[in-house]
């Protein structure tokens, strides 16, 4: 048990935790000081000297060749565990990624996978032996899960989350914990306890939230496989802003149960755990991998649903290498997006025309309504971040600004609010199952334009109005929050970086809002040097499988398009 008592004030709360969290370091594992001046660390694990080549190897390979190179004991599961912590404790030097350290208990865990091919001949599970980083939210038995409250600094899990239990039983190595915002309801990554997660292509930007910790991490390949979580755009947004790829599940698909979430118990906006990775191969690995595992007989909250090979192989979408009709949402009728990501959707557009699919424009319907109801849902925790932030004194963080000062205590902080009434709740439960109903029949409709007799297979859109942007700048998440709300699985990929010869700001007097002006002003080329501009691909709910697909479907396009 941590050395303060619980009830101690949060700043010695916090001070115990980070000083733990850095004498868990190997100190033969620190590096040189990185100067605040290099913006991009991408490349300091390749040039510290802390890594071997074979370490850097292993940390370069992706997942489908990691686990071939594993199960045939081509290379053990710790000197791949060892060679991920290593470059994890690099990221962390430079990028302030992770929370929980635990490299023994890590180390151990690989040891025995390791006898366990020797003695038997065979894996654990399909995962056997990988490495796994897992946000800040989901439970490790005997570790801390503080999901950024310094109120919760000390409070050590009885049990694991049932996600991790399925990790274990795969076969996986679960072996960080990452950074999180405090209260998780954030666009971007910092906290009391840990401070703030910096985006390794430029650090003067975020590296997104809630799961920011997740996206810093593997855009310095310090992990090959990471668990984030999405309530509206937490998977998405990281992934863009650092290049990744991550898809938001549907709720029900993967298991939930036993991790921490504000808005606990709401069945209104629930959070979903979905996959982080380096490419899409990577995130169809997880997805059938815990399906194979029955989640639902662990979980009351999980559909009945194996993987589906024929939803994978579009058998509802034309067939395997039929052609698809994609659209295209341009902008949300809120905020009209950046140049870098309007040029991303034009790259994108003419990618799928090149390789014979037909794009048509999709006309957003009710998106600033639904974002008002989504906020007037979430505005229900507000009570939960004060009844938990008030054991410690801990003030609330009203601000990712850095140049913001920190509320001094918890009586500073605009934490009070009157309880929201059922009636008030049910009936904006109400009107977003309308848009819901309203949006299926668009969709439905749309066959009449396609031309292939279906209605339209996905929705290609912005992630969210601009590339990575500075730090304190992630105002808008209504992107992402809408595809949310309406229960759309939906799959983040990377297309292309800020470059300030072809993203030209065109001028405008006219905007759809004060937010959209003050999102146009925010663009200057120059502050978004290196910055990863990603989209996102929705289908319809419960359609994983199929959004996998079109996924890969449109990431091939891409990079096909690109090497003309």
């Amino acid at each position: 048990m941590s050395s303060v008592s619980q009830s101690s004030n949060w700043r010695a709360l916090a001070a115990d935790k980070k000083h733990r969290q850095e004498a868990a370091i190997p100190k033969e594992w620190r590096i040189p000081p990185v100067p605040d001046t290099q913006l991009d660390v991408t490349s300091v694990p390749e040039k510290c000297g802390l890594l071997t080549e074979k370490e850097l190897e292993i940390t370069n390979t992706d997942v489908t060749t990691l686990l071939a190179r594993l199960s045939s004991a081509q290379w053990s599961s710790v000197e791949v565990t060892l060679a991920f912590y290593k470059r994890a404790i690099v990221a962390q030097q430079v990028v302030n990624c992770l929370t929980e350290i635990f490299v023994e208990r890590a180390l151990a865990r690989a040891r025995e996978l390791d006898e366990h091919l020797k003695t038997t001949g065979r894996v654990v599970g399909l995962l056997h032996g990988l490495p796994v980083s897992c946000k800040d939210m989901i439970r490790i038995k005997g570790l801390e899960t503080t999901m950024g409250y310094a109120s919760w600094v000390g409070k050590y899990n009885e049990d694991n989350s049932v996600i991790v239990d399925i990790l274990y039983e795969l076969g996986a190595n679960p072996f960080v914990q990452t950074n999180v915002p405090q209260t998780l309801m954030w666009g971007e990554t910092n906290n009391l306890i840990f401070g703030r997660t910096l985006n390794p292509h430029n650090r003067s930007l975020t590296s997104g939230g809630s799961s920011g910790g997740e996206g810093a991490l593997l855009a310095m390949r310090g992990s090959p496989l990471g668990i984030g979580s999405d309530i509206a755009g937490s998977i998405r947004i990281p992934s863009a802003f650092n290049g990744l790829y991550g898809v938001r599940p549907s709720y029900g698909r993967i298991p939930f149960s036993g991790a921490l979430s504000i808005l606990e118990g709401s069945d209104t906006s629930p959070a979903v755990f979905g996959p982080i990775a380096h490419d899409v191969a990577s995130v169809k690995i997880f997805m059938q991998a815990v399906l194979s595992t029955k989640p639902w007989l662990r979980d009351p909250l999980v559909v009945k649903k194996e993987w589906d090979e024929r939803a994978y192989k579009l058998e509802e979408h034309g067939g395997n290498g039929g052609k698809l009709c994609f659209a295209i949402c341009w902008d949300n009728g809120m905020v009209v997006p950046h140049p870098p990501v309007r040029r991303a959707l034009e790259m994108t557009r003419d990618a799928l025309v090149t390789a014979g699919h037909r794009v048509i424009d999709w006309v957003p319907h009710r998106h600033a309504e639904m974002y008002e109801i989504l906020n007037a849902i979430w505005a229900v925790g507000a009570e939960e971040q004060k009844i938990v932030t008030s054991t410690s004194g801990e003030p609330i963080l009203t601000s990712m600004d850095p140049n913001e000062p920190v509320p001094e205590d918890f009586n500073v902080h605009k934490a009070a609010t009157t309880p929201t009434p059922a009636s008030a709740l049910w009936q904006k439960q109400k009107a977003k199952r309308d848009i819901r109903e309203e949006y299926l029949a668009r969709w439905e409709n749309t066959a009449k334009a396609t031309g292939t007799g279906r209605p339209v297979d996905a929705i290609i859109s912005p992630v969210a109005p601009y590339a990575a942007p500075p730090h304190g700048s992630n105002r808008d998440i209504s992107y992402t929050a809408m595809w949310s709300a309406l229960d759309y699985p939906s799959f983040a990929f990377p297309v292309t970086r800020v470059d300030p010869a072809l993203d030209v700001q065109t001028p405008r007097d006219k905007f759809l809002s004060a937010l959209d002006e003050e999102i146009f002003n925010l663009y200057d080329p120059s502050k978004f040097v290196n910055a990863s501009v990603g989209l996102q691909l929705s289908g319809r709910t419960l359609e994983e499988e199929a959004v996998i697909a079109m996924t890969e479907l449109v990431d091939a396009a891409l990079k096909s398009f690109r090497d003309q």
